[in-house]
């Protein structure tokens, strides 16, 4: 399962169109701002699938209480980010019509940088990449003053994958859940509802060997950072709790070479930081769902409405 959950992280981003062809370009402000158009709705993609997962009730376990649930969060790609419009990139160094971004579909614009030569950007092939699947393995256990700890964590795991080379990824995650209406003086404990307040952050981190067309290997990093904050209510009847909650969602990416800067890109080579963030993601958030308690056994389902909706699916065992 590991192998395969990677296969399909990797193999997606750095994909064959990163063969495109993209003249030098030495002023590093423009090559940051043009990689970051073309990248980020990706980085955003999966920064906005890893904030979720995380809860399906407003209700702590109790002391030792715990669960082990896996999620799987298809994230819908807006329409707006499958293409960019390269005039509208800070410094207005670019010109041309709209191109795909990573996740579009069609052929890449022929663009002007600044106002001396022309570069084609990638083709994209014929289908859209409107669902991102972010599979995610949590786990939560109770703790006193009706508090829960919960976890997410793959460990450090190396791989050999084609054109991508050789490499690791590893992630990590730690949120808590803490119990409101025990602050509620007498009617607290009176009122048939659970009101928490959940925060959550995950790190996925991926180090490779990048291999482009001229056969020269780079080391790359890509760091995907996400935080979310939510208010979750929640009401259980029978064997059915459904759960609302309000938050706040950010991530963060850090494109990294590790080549002194120096990228190549096809049979080129322009000059980039040694490292870069991708301007973070900052939106609300709303979630609606549902889960289903069979015994030990619960399924859950719910869907975040944000900039990227969020359809997530789970199953997983708990006691308390």
């Amino acid at each position: 399962m590991k192998k395969k959950i990677l296969i399909f992280f990797l193999g997606f981003i750095f994909s064959k169109n990163l063969s495109a062809q993209i003249n030098s370009i030495n002023n590093t402000d423009d090559a940051s701002a043009l990689l970051e158009s073309y990248f980020s709705p990706l980085a955003e993609a999966f920064g906005s699938g890893l904030n979720n997962g995380w809860y399906n009730t407003a209700k702590p376990h109790k002391p030792l209480g715990f669960d082990v649930t896996f999620t799987l969060n298809t994230v819908n790609i807006p329409e707006e980010m499958l293409t960019f419009d390269p005039s509208l990139i800070t410094g207005n160094n670019f010109s041309g019509n709209e191109t795909p971004t990573i996740l579009g579909a069609g052929d890449g614009s022929l663009i002007t940088y600044a106002n001396t030569y022309e570069f084609q950007m990638p083709n994209q092939g014929k289908i859209n990449k409107n669902l991102i699947p972010v599979p995610m393995l949590n786990a939560g256990i109770g703790l006193i003053k009706k508090t829960e700890l919960d976890i997410r964590y793959l460990p450090n795991y190396n791989f050999s994958l084609g054109f991508i080379g050789k490499g690791s990824v590893n992630l990590w995650g730690v949120g808590l859940k803490h119990d409101l209406m025990q602050y509620i003086p007498i009617v607290g404990n009176k009122i048939p509802l659970d009101l928490s307040f959940q925060f959550g952050h995950t790190s996925l981190n991926t180090n490779f060997n990048y291999e482009p067309s001229l056969g020269i290997k780079q080391d790359v990093d890509l760091n995907i950072r996400s935080t979310t904050i939510n208010l979750i209510a929640s009401k259980k009847i029978l064997i059915f709790t459904g759960h609302a909650s309000v938050g706040y969602n950010s991530n963060q990416t850090v494109f990294n070479t590790n080549t002194n800067g120096k990228f190549n890109f096809g049979d080129n080579e322009f000059n980039i930081p040694i490292d870069f963030d991708f301007d973070g993601l900052n939106k609300f958030r709303t979630n609606l769902g549902v889960k289903v308690n069979l015994a030990l056994l619960a399924v859950q389902i719910n869907h975040t409405f944000s900039e990227y909706p969020v359809t997530t699916i789970g199953v997983g065992i708990g006691l308390r």
